[in-house]
């Protein structure tokens, strides 16, 4: 199964069907109250639409289930919150909720043509979207002595920069200094070589378990 993606940053697009606009506004949440206050939003820029349809999705966590949801908001059952949510699921996209505004044109769609028309909209957002996707990676701690630690951030940034990795600010102590990278978890046996073969076998990397980073889709 692929990693799920999130929005780097909420984005906006719009779609006309036989001159009915739908705006649609992609927003990355966290929690219900996210959804609350966008709505509430909503409603306030755009309080002359005929609808406000929407749709959630929300990564599970080790505490709760995760969340979808959508609503038609006064459109025809089906025909608008559930293919918004589907275009979301279908970009395995997490942490997102999508409102669509529309202002009617005064041609009816039918039952399909809004099913398209919704599907459409939203599909546009997310192409316009910057996407980021939400990996597992590994926490591995290089630790050397403060006198070796110049030599260590440049060999360890200059790895990361060439293997997607990231390098969190390096810790420094009274007899050492720590470098934490997250990196790929198939990737950890090529930077404890690399680490070995730079340092002359002082420096130690430890293995601290794994985090999730959200991270370029290319990486």
């Amino acid at each position: 199964m692929p990693d799920p993606l999130v929005l780097a940053a909420d984005v906006e697009a719009e779609h006309v069907e036989k001159r009915s606009r739908f705006h649609t506004r992609l927003h990355r949440v966290t929690s219900l109250d996210d959804v609350d206050r966008h709505l509430r939003q909503a409603r306030l820029d755009h309080p002359d639409a005929r609808h406000r349809c929407t749709a959630l999705v929300i990564g599970g966590t080790d505490d709760a289930p995760p969340v979808h949801r959508s609503s038609d908001d006064g459109e025809p059952s089906g025909t608008a919150g559930v293919p918004m949510l589907q275009s979301l699921l279908h970009a395995h996209l997490t942490d997102t909720l999508a409102i669509t505004i529309r202002y009617f044109g005064g041609i009816k769609l039918g039952a399909g043509g809004l099913v398209r028309a919704y599907t459409a909209s939203v599909e546009r957002a997310i192409s316009a979207a910057t996407l980021l996707r939400r990996a597992t990676l590994a926490v591995a701690r290089i630790e050397v002595a403060l006198a070796d630690a110049g030599t260590a951030e440049h060999a360890v940034r200059t790895w990361a920069d060439a293997h997607d990795a990231t390098v969190e600010p390096t810790e420094y102590g009274a007899r050492g200094a720590v470098l934490t990278v997250l990196v790929d978890p198939e990737l950890v046996d090529a930077l404890a070589s690399d680490t070995a073969r730079w340092s002359s076998g002082r420096a130690h990397l430890e293995r601290a378990g794994t985090t999730t980073a959200d991270v370029p889709l290319h990486a």
